[in-house]
């Protein structure tokens, strides 16, 4: 008799289900049904939400902000842009941070981990699974945010035509091709920290500590962003061109800073998804 066959009548609740379907679909599934993640992606509409209230109350009074929040007043469009500045730097690799730190540390906390790695699920297959749930959480949150500030805007101010950084005016058909874009870079510039957090998850056997290591080097990486004599070492962070999404909103369209972002968020997914392999695959989950 096999191993894999007497392990599998021990098996839990999750572990059988994984076993006995798509290992990808069950994991998606199991990410979005958790409260956890589901108040997370709560919290992050509601930010757009009360930034478009907060804009409103506050242009009523005369006031208006700086950068983009000065323009959701002219055109609720715009409230998708300023709720995308406002949530990137924290807000969403705090979500982000938080799954991914959980992704395989949370399976080795429940004793799933093991489980999961019997037959045909084996190690390399449930990091690729985890890996891409990362991907497809990091595009849904920086969605949530993105709907929710475009109802609320066009809800509370009025639409017509964008008038780009350039100085050029568009319709609204074209800026909303332009949101979407925009969307997908920002959730783009979230992958080195999705890998980062994934292969800080295999280190140990508690989530809480990989969340706040994946957390904490987020907020580690904008000190260091703000300190001039680490100019040097500044261009290789994860978040240093996460504002290039801006770029996008000109015309013509400035690459350049777009370029360099994908280019390190890919280099941080290359070594950190590497590590994490050379992790997983060492790491011993029988006892």
């Amino acid at each position: 008799m096999s191993q894999s066959s007497v392990a599998l009548p021990a098996l839990r609740p999750r572990a059988r289900r994984t076993l006995g379907g798509s290992l990808l679909v069950n994991e998606l599934v199991t990410m979005f049904r958790r409260n956890r993640n589901l108040a997370l992606l709560a919290a992050l509409a509601l930010i757009p939400v009360a930034l478009g209230v907060a804009i409103k109350l506050s242009t009523h009074r005369g006031r208006n902000g700086g950068g983009f929040i000065a323009e959701v007043s002219n055109n609720g469009l715009f409230l998708v842009f300023a709720a995308l500045s406002l949530t990137l730097p924290i807000f969403l690799p705090m979500a982000l941070g938080v799954v991914s730190g959980d992704a395989i540390s949370g399976e080795a906390a429940q004793g799933t981990l093991r489980y999961l790695l019997v037959a045909p699920a084996g190690r390399v297959r449930l990091l690729a699974v985890k890996g891409f749930s990362l991907v497809v959480f990091s595009l849904v949150s920086t969605a949530v945010v993105s709907a929710a500030a475009l109802l609320t805007g066009l809800a509370l101010f009025p639409g017509g035509q964008v008038t780009l950084l350039s100085g050029d005016s568009i319709g609204m058909g074209a800026a909303l091709v332009k949101a979407v874009w925009i969307t997908l870079l920002v959730a783009a510039s979230l992958l080195g920290l999705a890998a980062l957090g994934l292969f800080v998850s295999t280190l140990t056997d508690t989530p809480i500590a990989a969340m706040a290591v994946a957390t904490g080097l987020t907020i580690a990486a904008g000190i260091m962003q703000a300190i001039p004599q680490l100019s040097a070492i500044q261009p290789w962070l994860y978040t240093y061109q996460w504002s290039s999404y801006a770029d996008l909103l000109r015309d013509p369209v400035y690459l350049s800073n777009i370029e360099h972002n994908l280019l390190i968020q890919l280099g941080y997914v290359v070594v950190f998804a590497s590590a994490a392999w050379a992790r997983l695959t060492t790491r011993d989950v029988t006892s």
